[in-house]
């Protein structure tokens, strides 16, 4: 499967910003062009039914939530999700 899409849904705090930065260095790291998009419109943040944030959402499907993942930890998560 492709990489489609990688999104970060938050609510603007310290920590979302975080993820945000970490995931768009990940899919540098890999060499993709993928956009990676930051959500903090909480109605579209409540439609993937995320209840705590940051949340991570490959391919319009919740992979990581609630933690701050480090790009690299980005990069083996879509590894493992194999979408290089």
């Amino acid at each position: 499967m492709a990489l489609c899409c990688i999104k970060v849904l938050g609510a603007g705090c310290k920590s979302c910003h975080e993820q945000y930065k970490n995931a768009k260095e990940a899919v540098k790291d890999m060499g993709g062009s993928v956009e990676v998009e930051y959500i903090t419109d909480m109605q579209k943040v409540m439609e993937y039914g995320v209840m705590s944030m940051p949340a991570l959402v490959v391919n319009e499907k919740v992979v990581a939530m609630g933690k701050v993942l480090k790009a690299a930890d980005v990069v083996d998560l879509l590894r493992r999700l194999d979408l290089e």
